[in-house]
């Protein structure tokens, strides 16, 4: 079901992104643009001798591809079309490495919805980044800043619910 404002959205949707391959040019780009050219990244001899045995993708690269995977679900997206932009992200933590050539998703849901104002509302979706193997990559919440619809009723109170 497609969700127009911040009061379509409902704590327990869930949802699952479309898959995209993390690619040898995505390291290479994601390096030169950020500056973090680590060993464990871009250096395949160094990288060989440590426990992953080979180069693994930089940690905010997968955190970077697999949330903004969620913006990709057109009408099954958790967000709605008002929203406004991000907000935050946090209780980011990285479980596993991606390697180069896995295939990644992002399973999510939401898990809290906070009236700002009558014009606003955040929606907390905390997501899960996957592989192929559906192995556990990462884990993260994303407040979405979305607009609320208009001519809401007046005197409603604003607060955080939480599942």
């Amino acid at each position: 079901m497609q969700k127009n404002f911040f009061e379509d959205c409902q704590i327990g949707e869930k949802t699952l992104s479309p898959g995209r391959t993390i690619t040898e040019t995505d390291v290479v780009f994601f390096a030169a643009f950020t500056g973090d050219w680590l060993p464990i990244h871009t250096n395949a001899e160094y990288a060989k001798q440590t426990p992953f045995g080979e180069r693994i993708a930089h940690g905010m690269l997968v955190l970077t591809v697999g949330s903004a995977l969620l913006f990709r679900l057109g009408d099954a997206a958790l967000l709605p079309k008002a929203t406004i932009a991000p907000y935050e992200v946090e209780r980011v933590r990285f479980v596993a490495p991606a390697k180069i050539g896995d295939t990644i998703h992002t399973e999510a849901e939401i898990v809290r919805m906070t009236e700002l104002d009558a014009a606003h509302g955040l929606v907390a979706i905390r997501g899960e980044i996957k592989n192929q193997r559906a192995e556990l990559l990462a884990v993260f919440t994303l407040k979405g800043l979305a607009g609320r619809r208009p001519a809401s009723p007046a005197g409603s109170a604003g607060g955080e619910r939480a599942s």
